[in-house]
């Protein structure tokens, strides 16, 4: 395509989607009144409610017996705190309950917990049905010294027979457990790299991994040996084997999980937990932006980004005001938030060139959102300890943060467009 082509086919789609927009503010008083107040209306409703239905966030299933370290891999991969995830469990089926990340409203990300394992005759199949029409990564979690594996690979045969190319990834927990003393730190290097095991592995550990290998032969299951402790335990590093854990899961779903989970660059501590609510907004709202919804519009967004700057506040313990809304929309520009005068940060996001119309809209407006929540995190952040903040400043951090969205959401807005069948 030429790039005069290129530039009518972009013109076409901006003045399609502006007109799609139905102009919901006008002035910036008028996106500061629908910030402060975003009354979610009945048409608001209907594509956020479609939004949830129609692309429902990844379900990681978590299959193993009590015990086993699923809440350990729950806690390890999203930061979340052991009360949060023990608190944070809702029943779905007779046998297994559900986490959603950050929270039900906003989820991102959903593990299933099934419990049925312990009880007598547990049949899978209700557990599959719930399960099976979202995106899928079975997860089986197996303590490294338990050889009493007869309920838990029925399951597993079980589903696999239904659904043979789920991507399997077999997590062999507790590694602590088969070390010769208590006292016996992990060994380092990571000796399990690419399904290895190697030589440094205590023996009894070793065999008894060997052997849960040898017991799902033929299921094509990739094995992670991990040990997620916490401080209590003196175990170091408490995420023994969380990259090697990462790198199977981005292999079977590639939508980049990863690093929109990470917080490790963030050292605000109220910044750090706004993050995951900043994520997720920002990837409803690109959905928004991007799903040909009957009633989906740019007033769907500003509800969005105004249920995310309360969300923010609410973190920080300080109040949203007009002035504080004021400040940094006329920083950034209503043109930009708008998406007709921001055509320039395009050439910002990554990949941009080999984006679609469709998805420019919605990796635009993910951006946006989540620069919009990073720039008020700073403004949060500054101004409670008595600095003043320029335009120039709020611009720059705004900018910094577009970019930075996105390069992290481009997989989840893509994954948005095209759900799993």
């Amino acid at each position: 395509m030429s790039k005069l082509t290129t530039l009518f086919s972009d013109w076409k789609f901006w003045k399609k989607w502006n007109l799609h927009a139905k102009h919901p503010f006008s002035n910036l008083q008028d996106y500061t009144g629908k910030i402060l107040n975003p009354t979610v209306d009945a048409e608001a409703e209907q594509a956020i409610n479609h939004i949830h239905v129609s692309v429902p966030p990844p379900v990681f299933w978590l299959l193993g017996k009590t015990q086993s370290g699923k809440s350990a891999i729950i806690r390890t991969l999203t930061h979340a705190t052991a009360a949060e995830v023990g608190n944070g469990f809702k029943p779905c089926t007779k046998t297994a309950m559900f986490f959603d990340y950050p929270d039900a409203e906003t989820a991102f990300l959903r593990f299933l917990d099934t419990r049925g394992l312990s009880e007598t005759g547990y049949d899978a199949g209700a557990d599959m049905a719930w399960s099976e029409q979202q995106a899928h990564l079975l997860i089986v979690v197996v303590k490294a010294m338990d050889q009493q594996l007869e309920a838990l690979l029925a399951a597993v045969k079980q589903i696999r027979k239904a659904h043979p190319n789920w991507p399997l990834i077999v997590a062999q927990t507790t590694l602590h457990e088969g070390y010769p003393t208590r006292t016996m730190e992990h060994v380092m290097p990571y000796p399990f790299a690419n399904g290895q095991i190697g030589h440094t592995v205590p023996a009894d550990l070793r065999c008894s991994l060997l052997k849960q290998r040898e017991v799902f032969a033929g299921l094509n299951a990739r094995f992670v040996p991990i040990d997620f402790t916490l401080a209590e335990d003196a175990y170091e590093p408490a995420d023994y084997g969380i990259d090697e854990l990462w790198n199977a899961i981005e292999t079977a779903l590639p939508l980049g999980l990863r690093e929109m989970l990470d917080v490790s660059r963030i050292n605000d501590v109220y910044s750090k937990a706004a993050h995951s609510h900043i994520v997720s907004y920002a990837i409803l709202a690109g959905c928004a932006a991007a799903i040909p919804l009957p009633v989906a519009s740019l007033s769907t967004v500003v509800i969005l980004q105004g249920k995310m700057f309360h969300s923010i506040a609410s973190v920080y313990g300080l109040p949203l005001t007009r002035q504080s809304v004021g400040e940094i929309v006329s920083a950034i520009g209503l043109g930009v938030l708008s998406g007709m005068g921001g055509r320039e940060l395009l050439k910002l996001v990554p990949y941009y060139g080999q984006t679609l119309a469709a998805g420019m809209a919605g990796l635009y407006t993910a951006a946006v959102s989540y620069g919009l929540g990073k720039t008020l995190c700073f403004y949060f952040a500054e101004t409670r300890q008595g600095k003043a903040l320029s335009a120039e400043a709020l611009n720059a951090m705004f900018k910094q943060e577009f970019m930075r969205g996105g390069e992290l959401l481009q997989g989840a807005v893509k994954r948005k467009q095209t759900p799993a069948p």
